[in-house]
């Protein structure tokens, strides 16, 4: 089953996107190949659903984490061995041999530097590989049976256990090869060990990965969440916290089956959109079985995320921002009503109408969405007299983020409190700025 998202959704909480300034990918992404990159963009687009799985993951990046090691491939070389390795080859060594010495021949007379690439390509895979080698049996020396990381070196020990390998150790990469010996290794591999040579650079990006995620998680003291299966609706984050933020304020957020909605009040600038990005960005990466800004985490599988922060009008379908808020509404509303274990973010339903419309609609959705208790919900408003109206439904666990008057200047906290704020510092604002002074 897969985790259930949309482009609404990712683009709320700038999850994804290689060139999106400020995204989460963006973050994260410290790999040193492209590989790892397109391996790191994979894990990005597909969160996992299985309580096992994530753990799995988790306690993989952790192993790597209390390790502190460096990636032992430089990027370049790296380069020069994908590119070798994926290039055509003649599948038979003869016709190979040929081809190989056309290039020669072709490199002594016209200046070609095909030959010399070629040169270039198998002295970089060998020098790859063979601390591939030394770097993976360092790991088992040091590592013994009992870790997670275990099975995936046993992997690779096969790999340079292959009979047809046994000539790398006699091998430096950096010297040029003899024109036979040459062409035999090219032959090798990017032929009769084609397969065997992709899965293991394969693990070399994964191994990429978990570097990489594994020192930026020590770095920022980031911690694993802990999954539990999806059965329950279970959600306890302590010192949760946004992960790109500097000094963020961490707050504690849970859900219960029994207490499945959050309705979130604060002023402008309180910091209510970004705990709801927070919380939405930490469930998402913690599906993943990525390190999350937070104490602490533990949390039931979910079936996917929704979120309505930052929702467009569409001028060219006619729609004004209030038709687009309802068909937001509307869209989530039909994932919901089909029994799907999910996680909703709306942050000021109903901004787009009027103040008697936007209490109506967001008193009735919100009561309707309590209802569905095998999922989990975070409303914000502005109305805080919705509020008022559902104290008395059990299911609505009330939390703000206050403001604190000094003066006229108002100072935010950034730290949830239970109950419903009643703070309205709109026209200080607008004072402050000297807006009514300009006209």
């Amino acid at each position: 089953m897969s985790f259930i998202t949309d482009k609404q959704t990712l683009e709320d909480m700038n999850l994804t996107g290689k060139y999106k300034p400020g995204s989460i990918f963006s973050f994260f992404n410290k790999v040193k190949t492209a590989g790892g990159e397109r391996l790191l963009e994979q894990l990005f687009n597909n969160p996992l659903t299985d309580a096992t799985e994530i753990n799995n993951r988790s306690s993989i990046f952790e192993y790597f984490e209390h390790k502190a090691l460096t990636f032992p491939f430089g990027r370049e070389q790296f380069e020069l061995m994908e590119n070798y390795l994926s290039s055509n080859a003649e599948r038979n060594l003869l016709f190979a041999g040929i081809g190989n010495f056309k290039k020669q021949v072709l490199g002594s007379i016209v200046r070609d530097d095909q030959y010399e690439t070629l040169q270039k390509g198998i002295g970089a895979t060998i020098t790859i590989l063979k601390t591939a080698s030394r770097f993976f049996k360092g790991l088992e020396d040091q590592s013994g049976i009992d870790h997670p990381y275990h099975q995936q070196i046993q992997i690779v020990k096969g790999v340079f256990n292959n009979k047809q390998l046994e000539w790398l150790s006699k091998e430096n990469g950096t010297q040029a090869i003899p024109f036979f010996k040459l062409t035999k290794y090219d032959h090798l591999l990017r032929h009769t060990l084609q397969r065997v040579l992709a899965e293991l650079i394969g693990m070399i990006y994964s191994l990429d990965v978990y570097i990489a995620v594994a020192n930026l998680a020590h770095a920022n003291g980031f911690t694993y969440a802990s999954a539990l299966p999806r059965e329950s609706n279970f959600v306890n984050a302590e010192g949760l916290a946004h992960p790109s933020l500097s000094n963020a304020v961490g707050n504690n957020i849970s859900f219960r089956q029994e207490s499945n909605v959050v309705f979130l009040t604060g002023a402008n600038m309180a910091g209510k959109s970004t705990l709801m990005k927070t919380f939405g960005i930490s469930l998402y990466l913690a599906h993943m079985g990525f390190p999350i800004a937070a104490k602490s985490m533990t949390f039931s599988v979910r079936g996917g995320i929704y979120s309505s922060i930052n929702v467009p009008d569409n001028l060219n379908m006619g729609l004004s921002h209030f038709y687009a808020e309802v068909l937001r509404v509307k869209k989530v509303a039909g994932e919901v009503s089909t029994g799907k274990d999910l996680v909703v973010i709306f942050d000021e339903l109903f901004k787009g109408t009027n103040v008697k419309d936007a209490y109506d609609a967001t008193l009735a959705v919100t009561a309707a969405f309590s209802e569905y208790t095998n999922c989990c919900f975070v409303i914000s408003t502005h109305i805080i007299e919705v509020g008022e109206a559902l104290k008395e439904n059990e299911q609505i666990q009330f939390l703000y983020l206050p403001t604190i008057m000094e003066g006229n200047k108002p100072r935010y906290t950034y730290s949830l409190e239970k109950g419903i704020t009643t703070d309205r510092q709109g026209m200080i604002i607008i004072e402050n700025e000297g807006i009514l002074d300009l006209l």
